[in-house]
């Protein structure tokens, strides 16, 4: 069974829920239907508290200012430490402390809403303006719940210069590699513990998500990462581990892998945007490829969704609405945030405009065939016993009783 993808019916599900909840909380009578009007004065006496990245409070000061001009409500960016702003929003929000809007990650989204942290998110029409993986990810439960900014995923950095042509399977992505000279064709991070972000895009390609999906989204009743597809990718894994190809290895953490791609010891490279710099200032000529499938089936990366949430606290949700979705959701406002970190804005129009950027566009390909990272409580069971598995698979362990063991600690942990 292979990943179903949540899509526009899903979407459109979500926004009709959102519609009927949102709009009248939070000491505003005005109506959800002026909540993305933008009219002068609707909320001129009230002030708007936004937590961001502190390296992002530039990028958003534009907005901001335009915000204020239009309808006289002040914009206050507090610029945060990423790490703190999930901990400190879940604490202050209750108190009446926190802010109206906070910048964070699509995965946190299970556990704000089982604190009831977050409002929903009236977008409208406007759904239908971002990529479908953004919207998904924004998605929990059925209810839109976030306003996307950028989506980020894996894929395969080629050395150009070595390996000149994508590779079309993964067979082929080891044999150019090895044509090319190199005893290490491909890398990627794993680490003593496993890394199953990284695996993950195989994973998928034997039809072996972790959870089954269903119009709301994903399904913690539907368990499937032990099926049968699942005890194949098992199998596969341990032929390119010690007692096979030796193509993923234990001893490689992240520091190792990115050497041996700067170094030129390694033609492919599976990772994320994050390391497209590093890359390039050591010169290397480098194309993004889609992940080369072991099956012939998509390899599905996960993909990460940044975005603003709205307090289920605020005073002020009718203009933080506005400000989220007639502003933050504008096409300039998201090319500034892009360009404060080169990760694919998550409006379609923003999106196109940077994958003039062939980098970005090689990013917006794998992007569109990849699937949200699961933002429900359940996953932190299946993260605590999943990469551990694949390490001993890796190392030699029997593949398909390592594989049953975990589907069976995971349900044992979920209940």
């Amino acid at each position: 069974m292979t990943v179903k993808k949540t899509g526009r019916a899903a979407a459109a599900l979500a926004l009709a829920t959102t519609l009927s909840l949102a709009g009248c909380a939070g000491g505003s009578d005005a109506p959800a239907d002026d909540a993305g009007s933008g009219d002068e004065g609707q909320s001129a006496s009230t002030a708007l508290t936004v937590w961001v990245d502190a390296e992002r409070v530039d990028a958003l000061q534009g907005a901001a200012d335009a915000y204020e001009e239009k309808t006289g409500v002040a914009v206050d960016l507090v610029g945060k430490d990423t790490a703190d702003i999930k901990d400190d929003f879940i604490q202050q929000v209750p108190t009446g402390e926190g802010p109206d809007i906070a910048m964070g990650a699509h995965d946190w989204l299970g556990e704000l809403s089982t604190n009831g942290v977050v409002a929903p998110l009236e977008l409208g029409d406007s759904a239908g303006d971002y990529l479908d993986v953004a919207i998904e990810a924004a998605t929990y439960d059925g209810t839109v719940y976030m306003l996307p900014y950028a989506v980020e995923n894996l894929a395969v950095l080629r050395n150009a210069e070595l390996v000149p042509e994508a590779p079309a399977t993964f067979d082929d992505m080891i044999q150019a590699g090895r044509d090319a000279g190199l005893d290490q064709p491909f890398t990627v991070e794993q680490g003593a513990e496993g890394n199953p972000y990284h695996l993950y895009p195989f994973q998928t390609a034997f039809g072996a998500p972790v959870f089954g999906t269903n119009d709301e989204g994903y399904d913690a009743s539907d368990l499937q990462i032990g099926n049968a597809g699942g005890e194949e990718f098992a199998t596969w894994l341990a032929g390119q581990g010690k007692n096979g190809t030796g193509v993923f290895n234990t001893d490689v953490d992240g520091d190792i892998a990115k050497q041996a791609f700067l170094d030129g010891t390694a033609a492919f490279w599976l990772t994320g945007p994050w390391n497209v710099q590093a890359a390039t200032d050591a010169g290397i000529d480098v194309a993004i490829d889609p992940v080369p499938s072991p099956t012939g089936e998509v390899a599905s990366p996960f993909a990460g969704v940044k975005g603003f949430f709205l307090s289920s606290e605020s005073q002020n949700k009718v203009a933080a609405t506005d400000f989220l979705v007639n502003y933050l959701g504008t096409e300039e406002a998201q090319l500034s945030l892009f360009e404060t970190g080169n990760v694919l804005p998550a409006l379609s129009a923003a999106a196109e405009t940077a994958s003039e950027d062939p980098i970005i566009a090689g990013f917006a390909v794998v992007g569109a065939e990849s699937v949200p990272m699961p933002a429900i409580p359940e996953m932190g069971a299946v993260w605590e016993y999943w990469g551990i598995a694949q390490a001993e698979i890796i190392n030699g362990s029997d593949p398909v009783s390592r594989w049953q063991q975990l589907a069976s600690d995971i349900e044992g942990a979920i209940g």
